[in-house]
């Protein structure tokens, strides 16, 4: 059974699709980094480019299932200037175009949850409609991925529409609060700990490393942001630990290049043994610990540098704590929780795997545009409950229909 994808961005709901047992023939972003993580990971049948571009004629035609995450800045709650003007609003109907165009036998569209709301419940008619107009029966629910097994408290529009006369089917529930009294079959919900408990204490690092017999990629994250958590104490020059810095690496004969090597990072090490046009930086209590027993170092610097005191939280939403005990919040594509320890944000695996993204999948590009990449993407393991479904709905018709072959040759 094979799907044709739009807006595929790193691939979360291909994927899903594929751990279901479907075969992805195309797929299509214009996310350039997403279009490198999804060639890397999933495979070369992505195509980077502007869809309203593409030619339906570009597009193969022999597929059963069209998905389409259409992109939603401008139907997110988020976004207080929505509105009907916004032009990507309009790229649902790229997908339009591609269902009466190739005529899939179904179709699945995703959003934000936004779009229930947008216009008081108009946008979603006119979709909605639109879809119908086509000859496909058409319905939607507003699904939270905690309640399938996700680790986070994610809650997206997803729209299911078929040309087989079948009713659109969507996943059970199966997780919920441990004490739900009504249905003892409820398992409790998945927790931040659970997932990312074991990359707790690991320092984060550019490259790959090996945790036990596990490789661990993309173990990468935000520390430097002005809202720290845990502030170090007292004020100190960065200047004046850079040169002192510089006189016991060079007392060592470390180079930066081996601290780098020494640390997994891929330039974090220059910048402490600088401070060009700013551009140095303070290693943090643990970095600074470690590279005490590469240097040999006195113990001139160590309190002011590793003294930290708790700074309480002033502003904006960004700073949510993640839960420890609990699901995540939503993994978003601009910033990600700050770690329950306080210490630095949740790093780009930790995000990818409350996303339920395969530990061998690789992330390209920034750490910004990693970060976007997960924030975008629709949980993979929310998309292998809607892939099953529709994939024992598709197997279901096919026996039916070799059957009634089987009868019409009979007679």
């Amino acid at each position: 059974m094979k799907v044709a994808s739009l807006f595929s961005g790193c691939g979360g709901l291909d994927l899903g699709f594929i751990q279901a047992g479907f075969d992805v023939i195309w797929a299509n972003d214009f996310f350039k980094e997403a279009v490198e993580t999804y060639k890397n990971n999933i495979g070369d049948h992505i195509v980077y480019g502007d869809i309203t571009k593409i030619p339906s004629s570009d597009i193969p035609d022999d597929f059963d299932v069209l998905l389409g995450g259409f992109p939603c800045q401008g139907f997110s709650v988020a976004n207080t200037k929505r509105n009907m003007e916004d032009e990507r609003n309009f790229l649902y109907k790229e997908l339009l175009r591609l269902i009466d165009d190739k005529r899939p036998k179904f179709f699945v569209g995703e959003n934000v949850k936004g779009l229930l709301s947008m216009q008081k419940g108009k946008v979603i008619e006119m979709i909605v409609n639109d879809f119908k107009s086509l000859g496909y029966t058409v319905d939607y629910k507003l699904l939270k991925a905690s309640d399938y097994g996700v680790p986070q408290h994610r809650e997206r529009v997803v729209i299911i529409g078929n040309r087989l006369g079948l009713n659109n089917l969507f996943p059970e529930k199966t997780h919920g609060e441990f004490n739900d009294l009504f249905n003892y079959n409820i398992k409790p919900y998945v927790t931040v700990k659970e997932t990312c408990g074991h990359l707790e204490k690991v320092r984060t690092r550019d490259k790959s490393f090996k945790l036990g017999s596990e490789v661990i990629h993309n173990h990468i994250a935000r520390t430097n942001v002005a809202d720290t958590f845990w502030g170090r104490k007292s004020k100190i020059d960065q200047h004046e630990i850079c040169d002192y810095l510089k006189y016991w690496r060079k007392l060592s004969g470390w180079s930066t290049k081996r601290i780098d090597e020494h640390f997994g990072y891929a330039h974090t090490a220059g910048h402490w043994f600088r401070k060009d046009n700013n551009s140095g930086s303070i290693p943090n209590p643990s970095d600074w610990w470690e590279l005490k027993k590469l240097l040999g170092f006195d113990d001139k610097f160590d309190l002011a540098v590793t003294e930290l005191e708790l700074k309480p939280i002033s502003f904006e939403q960004s700073l949510r704590i993640n839960n420890w005990e609990r699901p995540s919040d939503t993994i978003t594509a601009t910033g990600p929780e700050i770690h329950p320890n306080k210490e630095r944000r949740m790093s780009v695996r930790e995000c990818a795997i409350i996303q339920t993204f395969p530990n061998d999948f690789i992330f390209k590009g920034s750490l910004g545009n990693m970060y976007k990449q997960i924030g975008n993407a629709v949980p993979v393991l929310l998309g292998k409950k809607i892939g099953d479904i529709i994939y024992h709905q598709l197997k279901y018709e096919s026996e039916i229909i070799k059957i009634k072959k089987t009868k019409k040759e009979l007679i």
